[in-house]
């Protein structure tokens, strides 16, 4: 593992490589890495198909840094730092593939470097930025010292982020960065228009439809799972192979 404009990031070279541009995989919130694209097989799956995979740990989650400040958790911020990846991958362009929080970062990515994104698969997007609803104020202080939220949904993320031990200040910190600046859609300006990608049991893509319909006709496909089970899926692997397919 190297550490790549700040973040720690694993390459796999395929045994044939297929002549085709190196994949960007992001995990979701809370998780990392190794546990939504390599413990599942995605990873190594796309290797078998020839194709140069990096994997990198978004900040305060599994090797990377804990961000210092909101400020080093917004969805631009983080949007650089992948693209810093791939600068230090010698990647001019790739292809990307994210899962919840990765496919929002993705998604910012392929706005902020359009020209350098080709296909890309959104994993369990989220048509609304759930971070929105978080009380800020509950959730650091939940943490610091593990005073109760009086809101549910605040708990419920407090619960998510004390659970992680040490992490759990970093990610306080991610919540806030990135409920500032909150996914809110637009166009899609990159290369190919995304392939979609959600679970028949996740009520967090509900509407996601309407999103994909107004980019002018994007993929959405629909497998089994609910929001937590999509990653580990075959269906869901399967899917972002032939997405992702030359």
């Amino acid at each position: 593992m190297r550490d790549r404009g700040g973040l720690a990031a694993r390459t796999l070279t395929p045994a044939e490589p297929a002549g085709a541009p190196p994949v960007l995989l992001v995990h979701g919130f809370g998780s990392d890495g190794a546990a939504d694209w390599i413990d599942t097989g995605t990873a190594a799956a796309l290797t078998g198909a020839g194709r140069t995979v990096v994997v990198p740990d978004l900040p305060g989650h599994g090797d990377s840094p804990a961000p210092r400040s909101a400020a080093e958790a917004t969805a631009p911020a983080l949007a650089a730092a992948l693209l810093a990846v791939m600068d230090g991958a010698g990647a001019a362009s790739f292809d990307i593939a994210g899962y919840s929080l990765g496919a929002r970062l993705a998604w910012e990515v392929a706005a902020t470097a359009p020209d350098r994104v080709e296909r890309s698969v959104l994993g369990g997007l989220s048509p609304a930025e759930p971070f929105t609803a978080v009380d800020v104020g509950a959730l650091h202080r939940a943490v610091a010292d593990g005073t109760p939220c009086p809101d549910p949904f605040t708990a419920a993320i407090a619960a998510m982020v004390t659970a992680q031990g040490d992490r759990a200040r970093g990610l306080a910190l991610c919540v806030e960065g990135l409920r500032s600046t909150p996914f809110a859609g637009g166009p899609w300006n990159a290369k190919v228009l995304p392939v979609f990608v959600v679970g028949e049991n996740d009520d967090l893509t509900r509407g996601i439809g309407d999103l994909a319909e107004g980019l002018g006709g994007a993929g959405l496909v629909t497998v089994p799972g609910a929001h937590h089970e999509v990653p580990g899926g075959a269906r869901f692997r399967e899917t972002l192979l032939d997405a992702l397919a030359r």
